[in-house]
């Protein structure tokens, strides 16, 4: 399947637009993970545990809107974005992570 930011593919014709599609990961961090990405930030440099928990939920959240574009029966997603969400309450912490685009038949 391709996915593109862009809003047609080079080289493809869309044939058929089919509709909007999402794919979704609310994800949820820790206490521990909290305290040290604290600390990275107090003293600078980057926090490799919330990096590489982000980059695995931007690539679910793109993974289900790959196969929620399939169920419908696309074989691209063009005009793709990826939009982050921090969400605080409770005392805990989570982020959120939505991947949108239009799924369409190419050839």
């Amino acid at each position: 399947m391709i996915i593109t930011t862009t809003p047609q593919i080079e080289g493809k014709q869309i044939i058929e637009y089919k509709q909007v599609v999402f794919g979704e990961v609310v994800a949820g961090t820790n206490f521990i993970r909290d305290f040290f990405a604290g600390i990275t930030d107090i003293l600078g440099g980057r926090s490799k545990m919330y990096e590489s928990k982000i980059t695995s939920a931007r690539e679910n959240a793109l993974l289900e809107m790959e196969k929620n574009a399939q169920k419908i029966g696309a074989n691209a997603v063009v005009g793709v974005e990826v939009n982050y969400t921090s969400i605080h309450g409770d005392g805990k912490s989570m982020f959120m992570i939505v991947a949108s685009g239009t799924a369409v038949v190419v050839r």
